[in-house]
Formats: structure tokens, C-alpha cells, sequence
């Protein structure tokens, strides 16, 4: 008989960033969703219905992301521009660079 190790540890999902392509806990990340509607929504719960994509809360991904095009691949839609508008409004308000202190 082996002995007992204890309760496992929890499982932390994980998911990748569109701009800068580093993986992270899916907490730690920002969801951006493909509604049914075909829209562009930032998704602050994490279950809103539809297609997502994850990206770091610092202005240099989500300006990558949006001048690359990278956004329009991983939610395979063309956003309109009013929902580029919104993110990018969204993107502004995001400091420029995440620290390093974990």
C-alpha cells in the first residue's frame, strides 16, 4: 500500500495570447468574443456565448493584435470598425507594459 500524497493540485486552464503568443492562466487574460450576432465584444465574465480570444491586459497586445490582423484570424470574422473602435478605445485605457514582480 502507497501512502497518501495529499489532494492534488488544482488545475489552472491555460490559453495563449493573440498578440504576443505567451501562455498564461486563462484568469490572468482578457476575452475577446465572436458573438452569434457577429460582433466584437470584450467579455469580462469569460462565458459569454460565441468564439474568444485571449490577449495580455497591456497596450502593446492588443495594438499587435489589432494592427496585425491577428484578431481577424483567431475569431475567423472582419471585425466592423465600430467594434475595432471599441477595442482599441478599450486598449488605450490598458498600461503600456505588464511588470514582472510574479
Amino acid at each position: 500500500m502507497t501512502g497518501a500524497k495529499g489532494p492534488r493540485p488544482r488545475h489552472i486552464p491555460q490559453r495563449t495570447c493573440i498578440g504576443c503568443r505567451e501562455a498564461q492562466g486563462k484568469r490572468t487574460l482578457i476575452r475577446v468574443v465572436r458573438t452569434p450576432e457577429q460582433r466584437v465584444i470584450i467579455d469580462a465574465t469569460g462565458k459569454a456565448n460565441g468564439r474568444g480570444a485571449y490577449l495580455h491586459a497591456n497596450a502593446a497586445c492588443w495594438e499587435k493584435a489589432l494592427k496585425g490582423g491577428t484578431i481577424k484570424y483567431a475569431l475567423k470574422i472582419t471585425p466592423v470598425p465600430e467594434d475595432v473602435e471599441a477595442l482599441r478605445a478599450f486598449a488605450n485605457e490598458l498600461p503600456a507594459e505588464e511588470s514582472e514582480d510574479v
